[in-house]
C-alpha cells in the first residue's frame, strides 16, 4: 500500500486556507470526502462531488439523472497519480471548490496511522455563509465592531470566529476517529 500526500486548498480565497494530509493511495472517494470534511472543518451538511477532467464522481441522485459516477467504489489511485490535481466541490449552493494536488507518493511509515494531517493554515469559512462573496462580507463585518450588522453576525455564527485559527491536534483527533 502506498500513501498519497495531498495538499487541499480552498480556491478563490486569499490568504489561502489549506491543509496537507496523507491518506492511503487506494482510499475510496466516499471515505476521502469524510476525511476532507474533518480536515477542513466542514460539517457535512451539503452535497459534494469530485471532478477530474470532464468526469464527476459523487452520489448519483435518481431524481436528477446526470453523468455523475458513483464514488462508492472508486479508489483515488485509480483516477489520479503523483502531480495530478482534482477538484472537490462542497455545497453546490455556496460552491466551495477545493483544489487537491497529489504532491507525492510515499511508502507508509511504520507505526504511523493514516489519515493524518501534517499542516495547514486558517479556519474554514462557516457553513452557509454565502460562498466566497458571503465569506468576504462576513469578514468585513467582523473586522468592524461598529458595523450595524456586527452583533447579528456574531449571533449567526454562534460567537467569536477567528479566521486565522488552525488546530492541528484537534483535526488529527477527528481524523483518528474516522479510521
Amino acid at each position: 500500500m502506498n500513501i498519497f500526500q495531498l495538499k487541499i486548498t480552498l480556491k478563490h480565497i486569499r490568504p489561502q486556507i489549506w491543509r496537507r494530509i496523507q491518506v492511503p493511495a487506494d482510499i475510496k472517494l466516499g471515505k476521502l470526502h469524510d476525511i476532507l470534511q474533518a480536515a477542513m472543518g466542514w460539517e457535512d451538511c451539503h452535497l459534494h462531488q469530485f471532478i477530474t477532467g470532464d468526469i464527476r464522481y459523487g452520489i448519483p441522485d435518481p431524481e436528477f439523472p446526470d453523468d455523475t459516477r458513483n464514488e462508492t467504489h472508486v479508489r483515488l489511485n485509480n483516477i489520479v497519480n503523483s502531480g495530478d490535481t482534482l477538484t472537490y466541490e462542497y455545497d453546490f449552493g455556496d460552491s466551495w471548490q477545493h483544489e487537491i494536488k497529489i504532491e507525492k507518493i510515499l511508502t507508509p511509515e511504520q507505526n504511523q496511522r493514516y489519515p493524518v494531517c501534517l499542516a495547514g493554515k486558517r479556519a474554514c469559512p462557516p457553513e452557509d455563509c454565502g460562498g466566497f462573496p458571503g465569506y468576504q462580507r462576513l469578514l468585513r463585518i467582523l473586522r468592524n465592531p461598529k458595523h450595524k450588522e456586527y452583533e447579528d453576525m456574531l449571533d449567526w455564527i454562534g460567537g467569536d470566529f477567528d479566521p486565522e485559527a488552525f488546530d492541528l491536534v484537534e483535526i488529527n483527533k477527528t481524523l483518528w476517529r474516522l479510521r
